[in-house]
């Protein structure tokens, strides 16, 4: 068991005052299986009253609207979460068990279909289709698909961007976590495995001392269903643990965006962000 705290900030500066800003944040950890949030709130600059509600998937969102004129909108998540290590799947269906819930449950249906940005290219198809021909079990299947294309691509910040897919970065062999989990989500979807992207984050550094804060950032990963939903997290190469702290669920990167919003006002915006992480017991 872990007990950790994430402090994330992040927001937008503004090359001319924004006369107002419209935003919702999915920053806020989950809260149930094998996490328990101690305590969590958002310190948002300048002040704005904030509505909550847990959308389709699960996740709290906090949304709010700024009416004042401003040149930076900072929002702060504090977190304070308990971790257990997540117990070992007790039943899975087989591949025609699977087929069947698949083609007839409403978020496993979301769950296996394609988006611009989990559309495999033809080469991670034939790779799925080619660990699948094995024979293999379900999950056993999951796992060795998330492991190739994991084992296949090189972390590397600054080749992609948050609105690659998939696709390019794999023809790259690079990107980051969001990149990789979402090749991962197209190849499991693929040969007909349910799958749904996971944002949160992960302890950097598992030797780091109790109380030590290290530089962290939002981390990604993947979750199949094979009777049972269950996570890995391909661009590490490992089980999801009691390192990882869940945030939220959806079908990619685009549902579960720590902060989006719209603002009024002439010039550009920037963003910056910035994710402090602390193992406290």
């Amino acid at each position: 068991m872990s007990r950790i705290r994430i402090v994330h900030r992040t927001g937008f500066t503004y090359e001319e005052p924004a006369t107002a800003s419209y935003n919702e944040a999915r920053m806020l950890p989950h809260s149930g299986g094998e996490q328990f949030v101690l305590q969590a709130g958002l310190d948002i600059r300048p002040g704005a009253t904030q509505h909550s509600y847990l959308d389709y998937w699960g996740t709290r969102v906090s949304t709010f609207e700024v009416l004042t004129p401003h040149r930076e909108l900072s929002v702060t998540a504090t977190s304070l979460v308990e971790v257990r290590p997540s117990p070992v799947p007790r039943s899975e269906l087989s591949w025609d068990e699977l087929e069947v819930a698949a083609g007839s449950t409403v978020g496993l249906v979301e769950a296996s279909s394609f988006s611009d940005a989990t559309a495999p290219p033809p080469e991670v198809v034939e790779l799925a289709r080619d660990i699948r021909a094995e024979g293999a079990p379900v999950g056993e299947t999951a796992l060795e698909i998330s492991r190739a294309v994991g084992g296949a691509m090189e972390y590397m910040r600054g080749v992609t961007g948050v609105h690659s897919t998939g696709a390019e970065a794999w023809a790259e062999r690079k990107g980051v976590c969001q990149d990789i989990a979402h090749v991962a989500l197209g190849a499991l979807r693929s040969v007909g495995i349910p799958a749904r992207y996971v944002s949160g984050y992960l302890h950097p550094d598992p030797d780091a001392d109790l109380g030590q804060t290290v530089v962290g950032e939002s981390h990604a990963w993947v979750e199949w269903f094979a009777g049972e939903w269950r996570g890995y997290d391909p661009t590490n190469l490992k089980e999801v643990g009691e390192l990882h702290v869940l945030v939220g669920r959806g079908r990619d990167y685009s549902d579960v965006t720590p902060l989006r919003g719209v603002y009024a006002g002439p010039g550009a915006s920037e963003l910056f962000v910035s994710v402090e992480v602390t193992r406290v017991a």
